[in-house]
């Protein structure tokens, strides 16, 4: 997702750099042949707090007015809450919440009227998720975060959104299913592209609106879920993948 965003951005904005932060340097630096923008390549894991003193430091350094920022790193687990380790749990947490918190407050100092906030939440964060419990409730705080600071925000005229996309076809599947084992999620509906859900959210981010939401199909299960009872969704979600909560997943 943060590869499609640079380069709709870069289509969208003349701006005089992108900066770019993940733990894997190589993937970083291939964007420098896709962008014709200068990239800037910070290889960092956002899970870490040493990761965001060097960034605090490259911004000090360089005192760039920061026109987007986008907070897209996050992945989640599908599968039983207890074939989680505690050290999975924990990262997840941290890169999904924390980080996009600490990446705000690091950031924002450079920040001016008209720039925007754009972070990734998710469709999922409407409601519990059984088998994407952690996942789901992580994305409910990136959410609700997000609709709040921007009204905390006005008075300096930033704009902060959040995107809440139904599935995509990215590598969170790679992450999220384990190799070899029964899949627990087995009907996904439809699976959405990432140029497709970034286009959506650019506009909106535009408009100034504070939620974006992409798909038919999205629309209609998030009013689902705001109009029926906790219990009746989490039910339907459930037969719709063949769970069975008294039985543990292996």
């Amino acid at each position: 997702m943060g590869k499609e965003f640079a380069r709709q951005i870069e289509k969208k904005y003349q701006v005089d750099e992108l900066w770019v932060i993940a733990r894997r340097k190589e993937r970083l630096e291939s964007l420098k042949e896709i962008l014709e923008t200068k990239v800037k390549v910070l290889a960092l894991d956002l899970t870490q707090k040493e990761s965001f003193e060097i960034l605090q430091e490259a911004l000090f350094k360089e005192k760039p007015r920061v026109k987007v920022l986008v907070n897209c790193s996050g992945y989640g687990k599908l599968d039983h809450y207890e074939n989680m380790s505690s050290e999975t749990i924990e990262n997840m947490m941290n890169l999904n919440m924390l980080a996009v918190v600490k990446m705000v407050n690091t950031v924002l100092p450079y920040m001016h009227k008209e720039s925007h906030i754009v972070n990734f939440a998710s469709c999922s964060g409407y409601m519990p998720i059984p088998y994407l419990n952690i996942y789901a409730a992580s994305k409910a705080f990136v959410l609700n975060y997000s609709r709040a600071l921007n009204e905390e925000l006005k008075y300096r005229g930033i704009h902060v959104l959040a995107i809440c996309p139904y599935w995509v076809e990215t590598e969170f599947f790679d992450r999220a299913v384990e190799k070899n084992k029964k899949p627990v999620v087995i009907r996904y509906g439809k699976v959405y592209q990432a140029k497709d859900i970034i286009k959506k959210a650019i506009k909106d981010m535009e408009s100034s609106k504070d939620v974006s939401l992409y798909g038919t199909i999205n629309k209609i299960q998030i009013l689902g879920m705001k109009v029926l009872p906790h219990r009746l969704v989490k039910k339907i979600w459930m037969a719709y993948q063949n769970l069975d909560g008294t039985r543990k997943i292996r």
